[in-house]
């Protein structure tokens, strides 16, 4: 029953308001608060009224300028970066060896003859176009050719240029054609790849400005329409084994072999092994920097077995990255060239990103947009994966198939020549596009936290001329339980990957403006020029309070009074008293008097009978009610 007093007493004074006029209000704010100028306008005479005024003003809207500027820097979210250094054991990181190689040519060769016939015929095209018209072209299988052929295209004449087939057949694009049997030496023409859609019904032209790179990209192109319908089983079967590739491991004291390394298929450089990768093991810790305590291997890339065409580079492929990270070789990777011994220190990095809103980084990829393809890994995220992801996402929605480099989504094929005939003509006109590119940069996200490996790299002969007899006799031996040497300098590689020392740096984002920051400047600025407080911000938010207050408080008086206008309109007359409120409420049959209009005021209409006089009732117009709020001041200690 207290609380509904209360309660009660609150809702009448809020009803009535603060009590105040507008002018009324600011008096007592100018004569009560705290801030300094305020007060000299109320307090000193007319001309000092009108500059503390004017003070007053120009600093407030200082203040408020300020403010603005240290806002706007708090919410441009910048960090400063610190960089700190740590000692402890760390992991040793995962290594992924590959040969530079991806499959042996031994068992490849029945895939890649006709392949190989065109390439040859190319070739020969391109060193001696005059001989080579001499040779018969009938034994070559011109399907594959059809789809993609290379082309010289001779730019004698800049304005008019001649499109001239390798192999006789002229063509006409934008360029004009040439006259039969005419040939081109390699310093007038370039060598071009055709890429055709729609039935060959719009084309365009790759150049290069080398004959060398022209052949290798267009051999890779059809050797990708070939693997691309190669199940994955079978791809992997033709690579190097680990047994053949792996010959020697030491890590640490303790020996190592083949077995100790994880298997991945990797498209462009065949058969891949890791060490130390901690998917299904603990990762391994190194026991103290240097040398001696790292990973030590040797390996035989078996260069002899190489496919000429496809692979122009001879060594190993290795990447050090972080534990259960999928191993970009491509993108990330460094080569070791064969006949030498390759020392790598390793310098460990760890970068830890502030999230939003202060960059655009992600804890695990379950923010980015584009599904991670490399999922299946169970790998973690990294922005690699997620733009060949979109890369992927792209070709299948513009080329209705996939790439065959990157893993395919459920439900999709890889794209080749029988199935999908214009896809390497999509493919080209999507590689060089720049608004995919920037489309798949802006979807993907760094990873917040990132561990990088800084390499130092020194390489020497291996094995020396005076120690090489007995090493191929031992390592032959051991692989090939072979008393001839089944080895060469061309083919061993050996590794040594340790960590320079145990101190790693970390590279850590912080917030370069947090919010004890922004307060201390706001409040810093408003002392300076205001002399106030937080309390001078509390009286002020209170008087605008009071303004609203009273703003609302004229509203409803004024709409009141319109009410009562409108009200008052429909009546002729003067409103009934209280007598006659009374009595029409108490005496059904009674009827007020109705004034007449008459100029003769005295008389009454005919149609009306005479009062007949009697006691008058109450002058009830003579009562006064108190208000509510008085009554319940009485009571004003119950209610409390």
């Amino acid at each position: 029953m207290h609380v509904k007093k209360y309660l009660l007493k609150c809702l009448h004074r809020l009803q009535k308001g603060p009590g105040y006029t507008y002018k009324e209000l600011l008096v007592w704010y100018c004569d009560n608060t705290n801030t300094h100028g305020p007060k000299r306008i109320i307090c000193e005479g007319p001309k000092k009224k009108a500059l503390w005024f004017v003070l007053t003003l120009l600093f407030a809207a200082l203040v408020c300028w300020q403010w603005g500027v240290f806002i706007r820097t708090y919410l441009s979210w910048e960090v400063s970066v610190s960089l700190s250094v740590g000692f402890k054991t760390m992991d040793f990181p995962a290594i992924t060896i590959c040969n530079a190689s991806p499959f042996q040519y031994s068992k490849v060769r029945h895939l890649l003859r006709d392949l190989d016939e065109l390439m040859d015929a190319v070739l020969e095209r391109i060193l001696a176009p005059e001989l080579s018209h001499a040779n018969t072209t009938g034994a070559l299988n011109f399907t594959i050719w059809n789809h993609t052929p290379l082309v010289l295209i001779d730019e004698q004449n800049p304005y008019q240029p001649v499109v001239l087939d390798l192999f006789g057949g002229n063509h006409n694009g934008s360029a004009s054609s040439s006259p039969a049997g005419r040939t081109c030496n390699a310093q007038g023409c370039k060598v071009a790849m055709r890429l055709c859609s729609l039935n060959g019904t719009v084309c365009t032209f790759r150049n290069f400005t080398s004959a060398t790179q022209a052949v290798m990209e267009w051999y890779v192109l059809q050797a990708t329409n070939i693997f691309s319908q190669v199940p994955r089983q079978e791809l992997v079967a033709m690579g190097y084994p680990a047994e053949r590739l792996i010959l020697a491991c030491l890590f640490g004291a303790e020996p190592c072999s083949f077995r100790n390394f994880t298997s991945i298929f990797h498209p462009d450089y065949g058969n891949c092994y890791i060490f130390n990768w901690g998917m299904t093991e603990k990762a391994l810790p190194s026991a103290n920097p240097g040398a001696e305590f790292g990973l030590k291997l040797i390996l035989d890339i078996g260069q002899e077995d190489y496919v000429p065409f496809l692979t122009s580079t001879a060594g190993a492929r290795l990447l050090l990255h972080e534990q259960r990270s999928y191993p970009f070789i491509k993108e990330e990777g460094i080569y070791a060239m064969s006949g030498t011994e390759t020392s790598i220190g390793v310098l460990v990095d760890r970068l830890e990103r502030k999230g939003e809103p202060y960059s655009q980084c992600t804890k695990n990829g379950s923010d980015v947009p584009i599904p991670n393809l490399y999922s299946d890994y169970n790998t973690t995220y990294s922005i690699q994966a997620c733009i060949h992801s979109c890369f992927q996402d792209q070709m299948i929605r513009n080329c209705s198939c996939g790439h065959y480099l990157y893993p395919l989504p459920p439900g999709e094929k890889h794209c080749n020549n029988q199935d999908f005939p214009d896809w390497a003509y999509c493919y080209s006109d999507l590689r060089i596009n720049v608004a995919q590119r920037e489309t798949c940069i802006n979807l993907c996200k760094e990873s917040c936290n990132d561990t990088q490996y800084k390499m130092t790299i020194s390489m020497a002969d291996w094995p020396s001329e005076s120690s090489e007899d007995w090493i191929f006799h031992v390592l032959s031996q051991e692989r090939d339980q072979s008393t001839n040497i089944t080895l060469s300098r061309k083919g061993v590689v050996k590794l040594n990957i340790y960590f320079q020392e145990f101190n790693y740096r970390t590279i850590e984002e912080s917030a370069a403006n947090n919010i004890v920051w922004l307060l201390s400047n706001l409040g810093g600025q408003f002392g300076f020029w205001m002399g106030g407080s937080v309390l001078c911000l509390i009286e002020f938010g209170e008087i605008i309070i009071d303004f609203v207050w009273i703003t609302i408080i004229k509203l409803v008086a004024l709409s009141k009074s319109l009410r009562q206008r409108r009200a008052q309109a429909r009546y002729a007359g003067p409103p009934p008293t209280v007598s006659e409120l009374v009595e029409a409420h108490t005496n059904f049959g009674f009827q007020p008097d109705v004034v007449s209009h008459h100029p003769n005021t005295d008389t009454y209409p005919e149609e009306q009978p005479v009062p007949i006089p009697g006691t008058p009732p109450p002058n009830y117009d003579s009562l006064r009610l108190q208000p509510l709020d008085v009554i319940e001041s009485d009571n004003e200690g119950d209610a409390i």
